[in-house]
């Protein structure tokens, strides 16, 4: 169904990842506190080495942004690192445009490392941290660098928020904003309205919730009380379940992705594949888990695993999964990130051709695979040093609850080599 088109190796560990919501650019964030964004092929781009997006992949800029680990990223946002600071910075350039400072743990002066950030609109973002807060900043307001607060500060859950995945627009919004969205944390999901605070909380479902996303398709009908549409969110345990939008007090439905004697691998990253007629367009969510595998499952009332077992890594875990605007699949884990595309069945396509033609001819040619690319490095922070990231490291395994396999990584193919990245 699948197959792995490129693998990007990374200088060090992959913290986060972001995919431009209408460019083909990914960006990373790494453990020694570098971001780096790549510019992937665009299938007429035949210019950059023959159509299909299987052409060159440029490195647009590299620079270390952060004294400590980058530890999430969002597009139209910029990155942020553990040392308690936002930086908005161009994603063409890499230039730092402006910064801001996260307000410290309350009642103390300790710095509250974030834990997600995500563009609600081009005016909004949302910041959640380490001490369970999430932190609604508008970038209209008037600020002196480094000062800027959040004009809003919530608290949905006890423990850090793990995802947060947004609601889509009514239809009588004049923006077309999203002004509500779903979080997890710890072992519950709830519900923020950006005027009107929490909304609501679920029950305990006694498992650590991780990751989610929003499956919207006609085939996922509403049930009484509802509105049609569900989240879907990826625990601790390898089981994934549906929650019905408006029916946020209690999970729907479940999969289970992963078995175990004492439960099967952590389920650590979500992303909703496009629709396809190979899979007669059933809603079909990619799921990454903790030992390095990638399951697909399919959804609309199915609700059943695909015989798919996509591999990224053989010891460290999925920690990002994405979908780009050309339909590839993302995946990034350890230090690497994996491109993943649609497999085409040259053989059988050259059978039906020959059989028609009444005469053996000449098979097409396999897809190029992307050919390396000189990087560009954007410069470091002049005022930041190099420092060792290993407790960084072990602290973000040990808070995201990691489940690694022991055993000798596999040799990787189609490793792509960039110059300057030694």
């Amino acid at each position: 169904m699948f197959e792995n088109i490129c693998t990007l190796p990374l200088t060090s560990e992959l913290f986060t990842q972001a995919l431009h919501p209408t460019e083909p650019l990914l960006a990373v964030g790494l453990s020694a506190g570098h971001v780096q964004a790549y510019r992937l092929p665009r299938d007429q781009d035949d210019s950059r080495g023959g159509g299909s997006g299987f052409g060159k992949i440029d490195v647009q800029w590299r620079t270390r942004r952060h004294k400590g680990s980058c530890r999430c990223l969002a597009f139209a946002i910029g990155g942020d690192g553990t040392d308690a600071i936002v930086k908005a910075a161009s994603s063409h350039t890499g230039q730092v445009i402006s910064k801001i400072a996260i307000p410290p743990v309350p009642e103390t002066t300790t710095a509250d490392a974030p834990t997600l950030l995500h563009a609600l609109s081009p005016q909004t973002f949302l910041l959640a941290t380490d001490s369970s807060a999430l932190h609604l900043y508008d970038i209209r307001q008037p600020n002196q660098q480094h000062s800027r607060l959040p004009s809003q500060t919530h608290h949905p859950h006890d423990d850090y928020i793990s995802s947060l995945t947004p609601l889509p627009a009514s239809d009588a919004s004049i923006s077309g904003y999203s002004k509500q969205w779903v979080t997890t944390g710890g072992t519950t999901l709830a519900v923020t309205d950006l005027r009107r605070g929490v909304l609501v909380r679920s029950e305990d479902q006694e498992e650590e919730l991780l990751c989610s996303a929003l499956v919207n398709s006609p085939s996922t009908k509403a049930k009484q009380g509802g509105k049609g549409g569900k989240v879907i969110v990826g625990g601790a345990g390898g089981v994934l379940t549906l929650w019905e939008k408006g029916v946020w007090n209690d999970q729907g439905e479940r999969v289970i992705v992963d078995r175990g004697a004492g439960g099967g691998e952590s389920l650590d990253a979500l992303a909703m594949l496009l629709p396809s007629p190979r899979w007669s367009n059933v809603p079909l969510a990619a799921v990454g888990l903790g030992d390095g595998r990638i399951r697909l499952v399919k959804l609309g009332g199915l609700n059943k695993l695909t015989d798919t077992t996509l591999r990224h890594d053989d010891v460290e875990g999925v920690v990002g999964l994405g979908v780009d605007v050309e339909g590839r699949l993302i995946s990034g884990g350890g230090t690497v990130v994996k491109v993943w595309s649609e497999m085409i069945d040259d053989e059988g396509e050259d059978e039906e051709d020959e059989s028609e033609k009444g005469a053996v001819g000449k098979g097409k040619e396999r897809r190029r695979k992307p050919t390396e690319r000189g990087s560009s490095d954007s410069g470091s922070d002049e005022e930041e040093e190099e420092e060792n990231s290993s407790d960084e490291q072990g602290e973000s395994r040990k808070r995201r609850k990691k489940r690694r396999n022991t055993g000798v990584r596999k040799q990787q193919s189609h490793i792509l080599g960039f110059k300057g990245m030694d």
